[in-house]
């Protein structure tokens, strides 16, 4: 095993690297600490559980993650921002599909799926990133109503958890069908959705 202070790193992505390429349920704790190159034994000194150490992941994958979203939300109008996230997002799954031959789809919208009732911290984790996720988008599309053209009756959080669904749903058939081109029209889509009318410029 390497330095004691790199284990609990080189288990979280580890975890992250698999439960992306093969989901939650196929992958255990052995095979985790065989990625990582840590022992079994010490897995459970640093986490108590699959589950444990799979909260601890999503965590630390959305914080780095949510940096970059701001990021992007926060360029040019409130639109702009939000079709180039959307376009940011498409783009990431063609570019796994070319490095990897497959589409993975979303880590936090696979885990949602595959997550049972007798796994309440692990969807409770979810929730809380899937909720900071709409609330992001909901900010932006506030900005959208000053900057325009977005009217203000469209800037809820309603429909800003809505576009979130748009956005994992879209990317769910993608990864059913290996196809990343069927995310195409997803801004589109999101557009007649806003009822927006002008088109906003390119990002």
């Amino acid at each position: 095993m390497g330095r004691t202070s790199d284990a609990p790193q080189n288990l979280m992505e580890a975890a992250r690297t698999l439960m992306h390429d093969r989901g939650y349920s196929a992958i255990g704790v052995a095979e985790i600490c065989d990625r990582a190159d840590v022992r079994k034994g010490s897995f459970y000194y640093f986490f108590e559980s699959k589950q444990a150490l799979t909260v601890a992941t999503l965590r630390a994958t959305w914080a780095l993650e949510r940096a970059r979203w701001v990021e992007i939300l926060g360029r040019g109008t409130g639109l702009e921002g939000l079709e180039a996230l959307i376009q940011e997002q498409v783009q990431g799954q063609y570019d796994r599909q070319r490095s990897t031959g497959s589409v993975v789809g979303c880590l936090y919208g696979n885990l949602a799926v595959e997550t049972t009732t007798s796994e309440q911290d692990l969807r409770d984790c979810l929730r809380e990133i899937f909720d900071d996720q709409s609330q992001l988008i909901f900010e932006n599309l506030r900005r959208a109503t000053l900057d325009g053209p977005l009217d203000d009756d469209k800037a809820t959080i309603v429909n800003a958890r809505a576009l979130i669904a748009q956005l994992e749903g879209n990317v769910l058939l993608a990864k059913l069908y290996n196809d990343p081109a069927l995310l195409g029209p997803l801004w589109s889509h999101i557009e007649g959705f806003l009822g927006i009318t002008v088109l906003t410029s390119d990002v």
